[in-house]
């Protein structure tokens, strides 16, 4: 089939791609280790796909056990240039209702054991991460939500905490004084390496409860967030079955295709040879 330009990632109640017409399983393994899942690599109405299943078919990875750098690492091999993702996440605001949709632009990281960079043990770069999303690819998923008829939100800011467990009251009425919009576990390393990886990023949050801040709800359960999932699944397809052509007719004009450019500090002569192998598709177009 033709290069896949277009990866999914399917978060929490999201676990498949309506309209997907399998092509193929492809099980790909990395320096870093294995992905979450086969990649399920297909037709979407006429446009080249990569689904994956964030946690594992069957829902079997904690957020502190996904090898994000597997996941990603294997996206960039399979050509993927774009990648939309989708999570559940508790909201912070009065204004976010359950089954509401924001398209969150900035992060706070409150995450302890994941590695997060392509870079270590020999090489070293820095890349620019002040506007962590593609602005255009959270456009055009906005764009799409706004067709379907979803409520949702352009803008704001994802505080991603450790997990497994959910907040302390205490934790949550913190991030609430510091203005972030929701609150969820995965999305943020995703995008730290998609941008190292030179691929477009932009998560679509699915807003699942009110974490535990909210004096008039209950305190958030898996049962009431599976619930709300149930509910939203359908609608967040929609959107990015919507989405995929928007993404595959754009040119890419933003800073995400040439994140790379200038941020690796490291003399070449000085990387090992294996290093330059290991991580040649994300390095490869500048160091030999």
């Amino acid at each position: 089939m033709p290069d896949v330009k277009i990866g999914i990632i399917g978060g929490s109640g999201l676990y498949e791609m309506d309209g997907l017409k399998l092509v193929e399983e492809k099980f790909i393994r990395t320096p870093f280790g294995d992905p979450s899942d086969a990649f399920i690599v297909g037709d979407l109405d006429g446009i080249p796909v990569a689904f994956l299943s964030r946690h594992g078919r069957g829902h079997r990875l904690l957020p502190s056990e996904l090898n994000f750098r597997a996941n990603i690492y294997a996206f960039k091999t399979l050509g993927v240039t774009t990648i939309l993702s989708a999570s559940a996440v508790g909201s912070m605001k009065e204004q976010y209702k359950p089954t509401d949709i924001v398209f969150p632009d900035q992060f706070i990281d409150r995450t302890r054991h994941r590695p997060d960079t392509f870079f270590g043990n020999g090489i070293v770069g820095h890349v620019t991460f002040a506007d962590p999303m593609c602005g255009a690819i959270s456009d055009a998923l906005f764009a799409s939500a706004k067709e379907e008829g979803a409520t949702s939100f352009r803008g704001g800011t994802y505080v991603c905490m450790e997990g497994p467990q959910f907040s302390t009251r205490a934790e949550s009425k913190l991030y609430r004084t510091w203005g972030v919009d929701v609150i969820g576990m995965t999305n943020l390393q995703e995008a730290k390496l998609a941008r190292e990886a030179e691929i477009c990023y932009a998560t679509m949050a699915l807003v699942t409860d009110y974490d535990c801040w909210h004096e008039s709800e209950e305190d958030v359960t898996v049962e009431a967030v599976l619930a709300v999932l149930r509910a939203n699944a359908e609608m967040a397809q929609r959107i990015l079955r919507a989405t995929v052509p928007r993404v595959a007719q754009r040119e890419r004009t933003c800073g995400c295709a040439s994140a790379l450019q200038y941020a690796i500090v490291t003399d070449p002569a000085r990387i090992p040879q294996k290093l330059k192998d290991d991580l040649a598709p994300i390095i490869g177009k500048y160091i030999k």
